[in-house]
């Protein structure tokens, strides 16, 4: 009788035991340490820029989708472990410092200004403020040209007005909502040229209803250097890079940049060396 007792106050112990265990492996499931099992990894997105990030009913697509899915596979997560999460340019340093993602790859510039507050793994792409013309438009062949063009400027974007205040102070500005708002009067005559970051130009070009109607000036007028970004302080930084590295000796970010830009006749940078920032 008194062996019985024991006995069942050890299978009683060893039962809490097995629950605390079971319990006690939860802790390994925070998001982004390691893929496996039901974890999960959040990255941020532009969520409407074609080519670049784009939300579709299919899903998520785009180069920083494509890049940002590649990475993910590098640190051991599938794809449907990947939750994706809007990060709007004027959110993504403070989305960061929150943990609201584990990295942002959304047209992130790395910039002195920003280096200050979070990291940056990469750069990945080299870009450069350029303008989108008509594919008839032979008028437009050079910064200068621009005076007296009616040239798309989009609430709370600087690209117009680098461009009058430096190269075509003459050109006149017409206020659009949004870059996709400018595409329908670059079409049809109500703006000559259409100005930002050479790849969101080129995204938006290669949509299938604009395809063949517009080219890129080509004019480089600044470098756009873009970065994976991560919480200050993040040993994510290195593993990204490494995974960048892998990116490009396999061939995946050629055939990324093809993919995405490659109905706009996109002439792309050679992908950038990890930690070269072109000023």
């Amino acid at each position: 009788m008194k062996l019985r007792k024991v006995s069942a106050a050890s299978a009683a112990v060893l039962a809490l035991a097995l629950t605390a265990t079971a319990c006690g492996g939860d802790d390994g499931g925070d998001s982004g340490s390691s893929g496996g099992g039901d974890k999960k990894i959040t990255i941020g997105i532009k969520f409407d820029q074609p080519g670049l990030g784009q939300k579709t009913p299919d899903g998520y697509a785009g180069f920083d989708v494509d890049v940002a899915t590649y990475v993910a596979k590098k640190l051991g997560y599938t794809e449907d472990q990947i939750e994706w999460k809007e990060s709007k340019s004027a959110d993504r340093e403070t989305m960061l410092q929150r943990g609201d993602v584990d990295f942002i790859a959304a047209t992130y510039s790395i910039t002195p200004e920003r280096s200050e507050k979070v990291d940056f793994a990469g750069p990945y792409l080299l870009a450069h403020q350029d303008v989108l013309l008509r594919a008839d438009d032979d008028k437009i062949k050079s910064p200068e040209d621009l005076n007296n063009a009616k040239l798309c400027s989009v609430t709370g974007s600087t690209s117009a007005q680098n461009i009058k205040k430096k190269l075509a102070p003459k050109a006149q500005l017409q206020p659009y909502p949004t870059y996709s708002a400018c595409l329908p009067g670059l079409q049809n005559g109500a703006v000559d040229a259409l100005t930002t970051d050479d790849s969101i130009l080129a995204g938006y070009a290669s949509q299938a209803q604009f395809k063949g109607k517009f080219k890129l000036g080509g004019f480089k007028l600044t470098n756009e250097n873009y970065g994976i970004g991560v919480k200050k302080g993040s040993d994510l930084k290195n593993k990204i890079n490494d995974a960048l590295e892998a990116m490009v000796a396999e061939g995946a970010w050629d055939k990324a940049v093809k993919d995405n830009f490659g109905p706009a006749n996109y002439k792309n940078e050679p992908a950038p060396k990890i930690g070269d920032i072109k000023s």
